[in-house]
C-alpha cells in the first residue's frame, strides 16, 4: 500500500464524492470537509486499534497522531491528556478526555476514545 498524505487522502476522497453529485458547485466545500472528517476518523481508529494490539497509547504515538490529523505544535504536547484533547478538538469532538475524575462522556456511544477514558478513570479511582 503506497504512503498517501493528508492532503493527497483529503483530495482523492473529496473528488470521489464530487463525482457521485456530478461536480454540484454547491457541494465543493462540503465534499471536501467531510473527507476532512472521515481521513481523520480513519486515522484515529487506526492508531487505537494499533494501540490494543500493542497494549498501550504512548505519547511519542500520539503526538505522531496528532501531526497527522493536523494538531499544530503537537510535539510540544506531552501529556496523554493535552494530545487526545487536541485530536478530539481536530475530529470536531467535544473534549471529553478529562482530567476530572467523575466527568462521564458527552459523545456516547459514538467515542472513539471511550475505551481509553474508562482506562484513565479506573486508574484515578485506584
Amino acid at each position: 500500500m503506497k504512503n498517501i498524505t493528508f492532503h493527497q487522502w483529503i483530495s482523492e476522497s473529496a473528488y470521489y464524492r464530487a463525482k457521485v453529485t456530478h461536480f454540484a458547485h454547491d457541494k465543493a466545500l462540503d465534499d471536501g470537509q467531510i473527507a476532512e472528517h472521515e481521513y481523520v476518523k480513519t486515522q484515529i481508529a487506526r492508531y487505537l486499534s494499533a494501540a490494543e494490539e500493542d497494549g498501550a497509547i504512548t505519547i511519542l504515538g500520539l503526538q505522531q497522531l496528532a501531526k497527522s490529523v493536523g494538531v499544530k505544535g503537537a510535539e510540544n504536547l506531552t501529556l496523554e491528556i493535552e494530545l487526545v484533547q487536541a485530536i478530539q478538538q481536530v475530529a470536531y469532538q467535544n473534549p471529553c478526555f478529562r482530567s476530572e475524575h467523575f466527568t462521564g462522556c458527552h459523545e456516547g456511544d459514538g467515542c472513539q476514545w471511550r475505551a481509553e477514558c474508562r482506562k484513565l478513570i479506573a486508574e484515578w479511582c485506584r
